[in-house]
């Protein structure tokens, strides 16, 4: 083979050698390139499909409202509601110091009104949902289950549990019950404070006090014998409830829990377990509720 052949033989072999790792370079490349669009496009579904979970601090009276409340919304949204219960007054407090509340239910208007004096809170939210009732609740093992409240002086009656009227809305309308039916002077002695009206409950169910006055939503999910009190007797309990600016969730999610709480079928929810909704009357309430849920 002459020399100059040779040299054309080795010029074509290089090239092709540079062909092929070009193909295969690009190949490498178009492999790797794929892998990261499907990675991105894996991570961008999972954001779209990732929502943080709705934040609702709620009065205590609504655990067992709210708690059923929930799980309907979830059902028809697919999105998840975790609640706080506790005192309205201690949760209003939190909510203006920060804590990254969705929405806000309050047991009062006022406590709402003040989430929205700190800031924490937006006025074009607030809305009446409820008007709370009381209740008298006493255990099976009580020594003497009140009919009424002038039944409270009864000395077999030694501890009337009711939430703690600082910041308790149930408490200081159960105050309030026993001071206009005139028996506040003479029990006052007995009443131990729970921090909220849940808590009053539990501590009745556990022996450690021989009555409640709680609030009917809670007292109608127990099987123990509740007896409603007068609503003559204390001063409206109503119930607004606003959507918190610092919320995960987003205020148009918040927006969307609360338009279900006002709809018909959160207003059943509540009407069933004793609250008034907007629209009802005290006159026929008690004849339009259903009998008592019991566990």
């Amino acid at each position: 083979m002459s020399t100059s052949i040779l040299a054309n033989h080795r010029r074509r072999l290089r090239c092709n050698r540079s062909q092929i790792r070009g193909s295969l370079g690009w190949r490498r490349c178009s492999f790797s390139l794929a892998h990261v669009l499907v990675i991105a496009t894996g991570l961008a579904d999972c954001r779209a499909h990732h929502r943080e979970s709705l934040q609702v601090a709620a009065a205590a009276d609504l655990s067992s409202s709210f708690e059923e409340a929930g799980k309907a919304y979830e059902a028809r949204t697919g999105e998840r509601v975790v609640f706080s219960f506790g005192a309205t007054g201690l949760l209003e407090r939190q909510v203006a110091e920060g804590a990254p509340f969705d929405v806000f239910a309050a047991a009062d208007v006022s406590s709402a009104d003040s989430a929205i004096q700190s800031g924490a809170c937006l006025a074009d939210s607030k809305a009446i949902y409820a008007t709370g009732r009381l209740a008298l609740f006493s255990p099976q093992q009580a020594p003497r289950k009140p009919m009424n409240l002038t039944d409270l002086v009864d000395s077999r009656i030694v501890r009337i549990a009711i939430a703690n009227p600082l910041h308790a809305p149930y408490g200081r309308a159960a105050k309030q019950a026993m001071e206009r039916s005139g028996v506040w002077a003479l029990v006052k002695a007995k009443v131990v404070y729970g921090e909220n009206v849940r808590q009053a409950l539990q501590f009745a169910q556990a022996g450690n006090a021989d009555v409640a006055i709680v609030a009917l939503s809670l007292a109608r999910t127990t099987a123990e014998p509740m007896t409603p009190i007068p609503d003559s007797l204390y001063d409206p309990i109503t119930q607004a409830l606003v959507v918190c600016s610092r919320g995960k969730a987003g205020i148009p999610a918040a927006r969307k829990f609360v338009q279900f709480i006002e709809s018909n079928e959160g207003r059943a929810i509540l009407r069933k377990d004793g609250f008034l909704v907007p629209g009802d009357s005290t006159s026929t309430a008690g004849q339009a509720m259903p009998p008592a849920v019991r566990q």
